[in-house]
């Protein structure tokens, strides 16, 4: 894999109709300076909207993938994706002038051959990359879906269908490396679908773009020819069909004697490429598609977000977060700052921290001298600076930021804290809008809930 970040040399098009628009589109691929990222823009619509290439502008993954914010909205760019994924391409400004890329022979390949013919360019920033050090997976029992991404020093991708179809059967592959193997071996491999999912796409306004020489079609009846005529009639579809020998409509031959398994992987490299950086690790998909795949690149995207805030603030161990790290993001000082740690953050989603109590806490001089408790007003005030770790860190530049606690409700006290006491807690966002952010908290010691609120928190310029 490559050190530095890549993007092409020259600005290139190519037209065609969108597989489930069926809108006419010209897609214009233009290069892009260092740390751009990928950026889809709809050249059609008035001050050229645009929408990032990442999981958090997925809206839509039920027959493809879809990216929208605000007014720009793109269907079905897996394969798109796929293709830069492929080639390993970081920057990039995709024009269109309507709301599809061309969906092409139904493959990744005509973005390939335009993007090698304009020529790839080596960046001079080094890029970033998420590191797999311990196992992720996603699965969905009910329908016999598992994906499991664990450690290596490359991408690699191995992939097993099964499909209950003689055309299909079970079929299995592996990328063990993009750069020899992605451009001959998966970018020509085309999207296929059932002839039974036809008749349901078309009605649900699906797949308008969708023909012969975009989509290999495989044969799921039992009735014969009587079955293709009749979807064909009600259609009213203009491509001739017949029952294949092969099982596959019109008997077209595949490209590889695997070919659906290799688009799957295609598919794959497509909705893992919106985690926004390039990964290392193995990748081992059973009966995976784009629900699966989003929901494992969301797990992802969040890992790294959280190695990237680790990394920024501490060098290392058993806490994400050290003392010297809170020190950088938050304003408090003694004798009040209530923080010790940070165990874990999920940005904009969740937080657990710790405070060690101790004796020498200088509210027990006087709370009380021979009774040492810690008042309820400061395991709240240390719930609320944890929580502000946490908001604090759902934003760009923490640490010119302050947060301002708004209101606290449903507050309740359940076990008095005393000197040796380690609190635990675990803070989850609710809500964050305009700044402001509503997060639910609780305080442990051990396995014993001690205390609990709500919080409504605004951020501040310091």
């Amino acid at each position: 894999m490559f050190d530095k970040q890549r993007t092409i040399q020259t600005e290139i098009s190519l037209s065609g109709v969108g597989l489930h628009t069926g809108n006419q589109c010209t897609m214009t691929f233009k290069p892009a300076p260092p740390d751009h990222g990928i950026r889809f823009v709809r050249a059609d619509l008035p001050d050229k909207p645009w929408v990032i290439a990442d999981i958090d502008h997925v809206v839509d993954i039920a027959r493809g993938t879809t990216l929208q914010h605000g007014e720009a909205k793109v269907h079905t760019v897996e394969h798109v994706l796929a293709a830069f994924a492929g080639l390993q391409l970081d920057n990039m400004v995709v024009e269109l002038d309507n709301n599809e890329p061309p969906i092409g022979d139904g493959s990744a390949k005509p973005y390939v051959d335009k993007l090698l013919e304009a020529g790839i360019e080596n960046q001079e920033v080094d890029k970033s990359y998420l590191e797999i050090d311990a196992p992720m997976s996603y699965s969905e029992g009910d329908r016999g879906v598992d994906i499991v991404i664990t450690p290596s020093n490359d991408l690699r991708i191995t992939f097993m269908i099964d499909y209950k179809n003689p055309a299909l059967g079970t079929q299995y592959t592996t990328l063990q490396n993009l750069e020899e193997e992605f451009v001959d071996e998966f970018a020509p491999a085309r999207t296929f679908c059932f002839l039974s999912e036809v008749e349901m796409l078309k009605e649900n306004g699906l797949i308008k773009g969708g023909g012969l020489d975009n989509a290999v079609v495989i044969y799921d009846s039992d009735r014969g020819q009587v079955e293709v005529d009749r979807i064909r009639k009600a259609l009213n579809l203009k491509d001739e069909a017949f029952v294949g020998k092969t099982g596959i409509i019109n008997d077209i031959p595949l490209r590889f004697h695997n070919e659906p398994v290799r688009h799957k992987t295609l598919d794959l490299l497509g909705d893992l490429f919106l985690i926004g950086v390039p990964f290392k690790g193995h990748v081992l998909a059973a009966r995976s598609g784009h629900k699966a795949n989003v929901a494992l690149a969301r797990k992802m995207r969040d890992l790294y977000q959280k190695k990237k805030i680790a990394s920024k603030y501490t060098s290392g161990g058993k806490a994400l977060f050290d003392i010297n790290a809170i020190l950088k993001i938050m304003p408090h000082r003694y004798p009040f700052l209530l923080v010790d740690r940070i165990l874990d953050l999920e940005p904009g989603k969740r937080v657990v921290a710790l405070k060690n109590v101790t004796i020498n806490e200088p509210f027990f001089q006087g709370h009380f001298p021979e009774h040492p408790i810690m008042p309820g007003v400061l395991i709240l005030e240390a719930m609320a600076q944890a929580g502000g770790v946490l908001l604090l860190n759902a934003i760009d530049n923490p640490e010119t930021k302050v947060v301002y606690f708004m209101s606290i409700d449903n507050a309740k006290f359940r076990q008095p804290v005393t000197p040796g006491d380690q609190l635990r807690f675990e803070l989850d966002m609710h809500a964050f809008r305009r700044n402001a952010c509503k997060m639910s908290g609780k305080t442990y010691v051990g396995d014993k809930l001690v205390a609990g609120a709500d919080f409504m928190a605004m951020i501040m310029d310091r």
